[in-house]
Order: structure tokens, then C-alpha cells, then sequence
């Protein structure tokens, strides 16, 4: 079983920012990337952004040029700088790892900002 556990989450200021971090653990046999997905009030869970184990980065349209995905390999870690942030941006942010077999979730952690 896999565990992810998400961290950085809060409140911050529009314009602020904030770091979010998931680390993996449990019988984690391979990953093939791990990324970020949102769910704001009354709308559907969309992609952040994600990132394979290789380094490749994929982004929403609406994230691109102030949020940054990355990775540390050696910590099966997962970070999010989001830069910049909007009311719009306001969700919980879920931690998703893909391992090739299967998708596993956090539990989510709160992102809201204020205006």
C-alpha cells in the first residue's frame, strides 16, 4: 500500500505564495510521475500539473509561468511553488502518484486566497 501526505497548504494573500509538498511512501515498486490536481468548490478535480520520473512537466494552461512542479527522486517527494496566487486558485490541491498500475491519492490539502 501506498501512503501519500501532503503538506504546505493555508492561507496567503492574493499575490503570495505558497509551497506544497507530498511525500510517497509504503511498497512503492516504481513511479512513473506524480503531479497535482485541484477540485474548487462545486467544479470538477482538474490537472495542475505533473511530472515523470524522467523530469518531463506538464501544466495547465491556467498555472503555466507561476506555478513550478518538481521532484526529488531520492525522497519520492513532490513539490508545488505556486507564485502569484489568485482567488482563483482556491481549491484543495490533491497529490497524485502514478505508478503504471495504479493511481493513489492524499487526503488534499486547502489552498485559499484572499483578495
Amino acid at each position: 500500500q501506498v501512503q501519500l501526505v501532503e503538506s504546505g497548504g493555508g492561507l496567503v494573500q492574493a499575490g503570495g505564495s505558497l509551497r506544497l509538498s507530498c511525500a510517497a511512501s509504503g511498497r512503492i515498486f516504481s513511479i512513473n510521475a506524480m503531479g497535482w490536481y485541484r477540485q474548487a468548490p462545486g467544479k470538477q478535480r482538474e490537472l495542475v500539473a505533473t511530472i515523470t520520473s524522467g523530469g518531463s512537466t506538464n501544466y495547465a494552461d491556467s498555472v503555466k509561468g507561476r506555478f513550478t512542479i518538481s521532484r526529488d527522486n531520492a525522497k519520492n517527494t513532490v513539490y508545488l511553488q505556486m507564485n502569484s496566487l489568485k482567488p482563483e486558485d482556491i481549491a484543495i490541491y490533491y497529490c497524485n502518484l502514478d505508478s503504471g498500475f495504479h493511481e493513489y491519492w492524499g487526503q488534499g490539502t486547502q489552498v485559499t486566497v484572499s483578495s
